[in-house]
């Protein structure tokens, strides 16, 4: 059996919803790269996403997650690293498009807008969806030019 292994972090306006999505992670069968952060002290969401972003290039996990407080500014800090394709979600829908659309490889939420149940939901779907290539590739593809 192949051990897959997953990024997540958060700032403190996530840390709640990340401890949750941890143990659920570790419940499925995944090896968590915990990157924090671990408490409710402010800290800087920049700073959580650039971690997932250098986990993510050097191949120290396949995909991530990451939670702010409403999955905003963590994912702006995301996407500006060419290697990144993160999609703030809020349901099951956008779930599913990210990974067969997007090929989106960090899921994004909020810990203060997104319940646990409809994260879990999220966060499974996203695991278990495939990218659909096809039309979508081409498009995908122009995601990685710098311009």
């Amino acid at each position: 059996m192949t051990v897959r292994t997953i990024a997540i972090a958060s700032d403190h306006g996530g840390v709640e919803l990340k401890a949750q999505l941890v143990k659920d992670l570790a419940g499925w069968g995944w090896q968590v790269l915990d990157l924090g952060t671990d408490g409710l002290d402010s800290v800087d969401y920049p700073d959580f996403a650039l971690k997932v972003a250098e986990a993510l290039k050097a191949g120290k996990a396949g995909r991530a997650v990451l939670l702010c407080g409403t999955g905003i500014g963590i994912s702006i800090a995301a996407n500006r690293h060419v290697h990144i394709r993160a999609a703030l979600v809020h349901d099951a829908f956008g779930a599913r498009m990210c990974r067969q659309h997007n090929d989106a490889n960090v899921l994004v939420m909020g810990g203060r807008t997104v319940g646990p149940e409809i994260a879990r939901d999220c966060l499974r779907i996203f695991l278990d969806t495939e990218f659909e290539g096809g039309r979508h590739a081409r498009r995908v593809a122009k995601l990685s030019e710098i311009f």
